[in-house]
């Protein structure tokens, strides 16, 4: 299994993921956000010409008051720069292999070489509520919603992990890259 960037001609159309939102991203708009836009990369993980999965990002920023008072400590008090975790899918024949993880890790990578070329605080994903429990496994944290929250429409539960807490996972070996 290869994990690379999205290329134009790869065939999205087979994907199914089992999550209608997910499989309508990555089949109408990952190609032309990525290509047409230029306002996320898409990675895929690719087995033989098959699409197994993929996951999204884009850069952002955070507002110190977000976090929680425990991570502000020593922070300057302007946004911060993060990197967005958008859309994470995997097509439902290789559901409960690992993939997810995999995806994740490949993320956590992204997001240690950006903070070492630009600079990046951490890893904000958007949640929605049945992935909450994926996302803690592996060191995320709930943060508060201040505003943008809607009675009408499942709300997504912004969670983050730092750079910090990635290398201290990675160990010796995950902080000289």
């Amino acid at each position: 299994m290869e994990i690379r960037a999205l290329r134009a001609d790869d065939d999205r159309s087979a994907f199914r993921s089992g999550d209608d939102d997910i499989d309508r991203f990555f089949h109408r708009f990952a190609g032309q956000n990525q290509f047409r836009f230029h306002i996320g990369s898409t990675y895929v993980a690719v087995e033989g010409a098959s699409v197994a999965g993929f996951v999204t990002v884009s850069p952002g920023e955070i507002e110190i008051e977000r976090l929680p008072p425990a991570a502000r400590k020593r922070l300057p008090r302007y946004p911060l720069p993060i990197l967005r975790l958008a859309r994470l899918g995997v097509d439902s024949s290789m559901q409960g292999r690992g993939l997810g993880a995999a995806l994740l890790r490949f993320v956590a990578d992204l997001a240690v070489r950006m903070a070492q070329d630009y600079g990046c605080l951490g890893i904000l994903v958007d949640a929605k509520e049945g992935a909450v429990a994926f996302y803690e496994r592996y060191g995320f944290y709930a943060l508060d919603v201040l505003e943008g929250e809607a009675a009408s429409r499942p709300r997504p539960r912004p969670m983050f992990l730092s750079v910090g807490t990635i290398r201290r996972a990675a160990g010796p070996a995950g902080s000289g890259r």
